[in-house]
């Protein structure tokens, strides 16, 4: 089962497995991160990272894992694990390939800090890139606003990939207009579909 939780947060379930990715302050974290067995970050941005929610989460449960790239993973701690771009890992029962490395740009070369996507079981969260993977794809989590993306990046973006179909993440930035605008451009290319936040869906 696969549910977003606001902004760039997912939680993948199966059975007593869940495994949560970026669950930041934009997020819905608390219910994100409630019974989680592993969480994947992409970087240390605080829409992407709620890094108070996290320590409660370890404090509740002490096994939780979270993997990420190596400068934030020394930042959280214990329990974090880090990961590089290439390297294939097991979190939560779930085969998982970081890919990827960098953060989109956003002006001047700024914010010039580590990013990683993941591939979970055919699903794909690029963090904050629209890094195209290798490996086939079948959900792909679209970055759909922020002050890196440019919506014809995001279509490009549905096209190199190819998925079977879409959702888009990184969308709290955007008003309802705004949304309906993202969404009418994206809607054209195939399988793309818009899921509320805190809705769920099954892979």
């Amino acid at each position: 089962m696969f549910t977003k939780l606001g902004h760039a947060c997912v939680r993948l379930q199966e059975g007593d497995r869940v495994l949560v990715i970026d669950p930041g302050v934009f997020s819905e974290a608390e219910a994100a991160l409630s019974g989680a067995t592993a969480v994947l970050v992409s970087h240390e941005h605080a829409d992407h990272v709620d890094v108070e929610a996290l320590k409660a989460a370890r404090a509740g449960n002490p096994a939780l894992t979270v993997h990420t790239h190596a400068a934030l993973a020394a930042e959280l701690g214990e329990g974090a694990v880090a990961v590089a771009a290439g390297e294939t890992f097991d979190a939560a029962g779930f085969t998982v390939k970081a890919v990827g490395g960098e953060h989109a740009e956003i002006v001047d070369g700024l914010p010039g800090c580590p990013n990683l996507g993941f591939l979970v079981d055919g699903l794909y969260h690029p963090g904050d890139s629209f890094f195209v993977p290798s490996e086939e794809v079948d959900t792909l989590l679209v970055p759909a606003s922020g002050p890196w993306v440019k919506t014809g990046e995001a279509v490009t973006f549905i096209r190199g990939v190819r998925p079977a179909r879409a959702f888009p993440i990184h969308d709290v930035h955007l008003s309802t207009i705004g949304l309906e605008y993202v969404d009418g451009w994206l809607e054209r290319e195939t399988g793309y579909a818009r899921i509320p936040a805190g809705a769920s869906v099954a892979l």
